[in-house]
């Protein structure tokens, strides 16, 4: 191409130069003396050499550029070969991993064949100044077996095996086996979830841990003391547990509000049920926020009714020789949890203020009117170091109108201590001043061990 162009340029030259020559020619015989004609002839020399100069310097302008587009392209095609090559090596190396590992997890599949377990072994021993065999808690008829201090000296506590994953993007699944310390197992929760339904609802189908009140959804291994308050023993022999469906909805506003529906048979208290109708149903609202830098709060209300609890109080009526039978509960709570850290939640020093307040109707079968029942309880814990938290919990039940004739009120006073020297572990120490029964006050004496294997959940607030 150069040459071509180079070519042009001298033939354009050779015309101007002839075009000169000619019309130097042309001119009056005075001005064409030899002269001139050599004068003429230096200036075409010197255009030519110029020219000549000029042309030699593009020529070698031009081979150098050819000469780095020649080499610049052999390094391209040296990458574009290295490049071909490696990813022939990488795709070579997924086929040989993916012919030894599973398929690749799904995205909210954290772990799609193996679900994620936890343990929680608990164990206590305890000093009971009164026979615990003989434990009454006098104007109450308790729900359940899950009443009282437990056995005296050392025991196996209960714990719990849970099974947890996502099913998929869609359903979340959990299985909590209770490991009782005179052995077997019980289903404490098998439940599935729903998972980022729009809207902020979620909703749980299966046997699960009742929303109603604070400290019912909240599992043994977490509680601050050893045992449940008394108005938990009384009213739902320990914990409430559901066999049904439960709706949950989180506003949208500003302030955490979340209100509940739950739905189910009743079968809870009552063994061999055989009615397609629901036997127990409830109703919660809970609402929390912060209050300023340092403190957080919830409080919460719940109304439950069950068709299926039944009790006979051992009292014949006068009139008709009818032993007393209540059922047909009706169950409101009311509860408050403050927390309080300064600092933050970052720093290791806070206290907890909790407490519930539950009342309990029933209809009496004889003369068709309600009886009550109610009962409270109040407990703070602090934790003065990063280890070490220590808790008072009082506690007063009323037995209302149940039985016209009982007018003792039943009491306890608790005391604990506690050194945690992880997140999984626990050391407990409770002293307690139990007076379930008139003029028979149990002083206890509880040590007990907590400690947690596997993955484990965050607690609720």
């Amino acid at each position: 191409m150069h040459s071509s162009i180079q070519n042009n340029v001298k033939n354009k030259l050779i015309l101007i130069a002839l075009a000169s020559i000619f019309t130097g020619l042309a001119l009056p015989a005075h001005a064409g003396n030899d002269k001139e004609l050599a004068q003429i002839r230096d200036e075409i020399k010197q255009m030519r050499a110029a020219y000549e100069a000029r042309m030699q310097e593009l020529e070698n302008r031009l081979a150098k550029a050819q000469a780095q587009n020649e080499q610049l392209e052999g390094k391209l095609a040296q990458v574009a070969t290295g490049q071909k090559e490696q990813a022939e090596k990488v795709a070579n190396t997924e086929q040989k991993v993916a012919a030894i590992k599973p398929a690749p997890v799904k995205e909210g599949m954290p772990n799609e064949f193996n679900p994620a377990i936890a343990m929680n072994l608990t164990a206590t021993y305890a000093n009971l100044s009164q026979d615990p065999k003989a434990y009454r808690l006098q104007g109450f008829m308790p729900l359940g077996d899950e009443v009282g201090p437990g056995a005296r000296s050392f025991n196996l506590g209960e714990s719990e095996l849970t099974f947890s994953a996502n099913v998929d993007p869609h359903f979340a699944g959990q299985l909590t086996f209770s490991l009782k310390p005179e052995g077997g197992a019980e289903v404490e929760e098998a439940f599935v979830e729903t998972r980022g339904l729009e809207h902020g609802l979620k909703v749980k189908a299966g046997r699960f841990l009742s929303g109603v009140g604070y400290l019912n959804s909240v599992h043994a291994h977490a509680w601050d003391f050893v045992d449940a308050p008394l108005t938990y023993q009384a009213f739902w022999g320990g914990q409430y547990k559901n066999e049904g469906l439960q709706l949950k909805w989180l506003a949208p506003f500003d302030r955490y509000v979340e209100f509940g529906l739950e739905v189910g048979n009743g079968s809870a208290y009552s063994e061999g049920r055989n009615k397609n109708s629901l036997g127990e149903a409830a109703l919660f609202v809970h609402a929390g926020d912060d209050w300023g830098d340092n403190a957080s709060w919830r409080v919460g209300a719940s109304w439950q009714k069950n068709d299926q609890i039944s009790l006979n109080t051992g009292e014949v009526d006068l009139a008709t020789g009818v032993e007393r039978g209540l059922g047909r509960a009706r169950t409101v709570t009311l509860d408050g949890v403050l927390k309080w850290a300064p600092g933050g939640n970052s720093t290791k020093t806070n206290f907890k203020l909790q407490g519930e307040y539950m009342r309990r109707t029933m209809l009496d079968f004889v003369d068709d009117n309600r009886k009550w029942q109610s009962g409270w309880y109040l407990q703070g814990v602090y934790q003065f170091m990063p280890e070490w938290r220590v808790g008072l919990r009082t506690e007063r039940m009323n037995p209302g109108s149940v039985f016209a004739l009982e007018s003792f009120r039943p009491r306890k006073n608790s005391l604990m201590v506690d050194y945690s020297p992880s997140e999984f572990s626990r050391l407990r120490l409770q002293l307690a001043h139990d007076e379930s029964k008139e003029g028979r006050g149990d002083r206890q004496i509880f040590l007990q061990y907590n400690m947690s294997l596997g993955a484990h959940a965050a607690h609720n607030f």
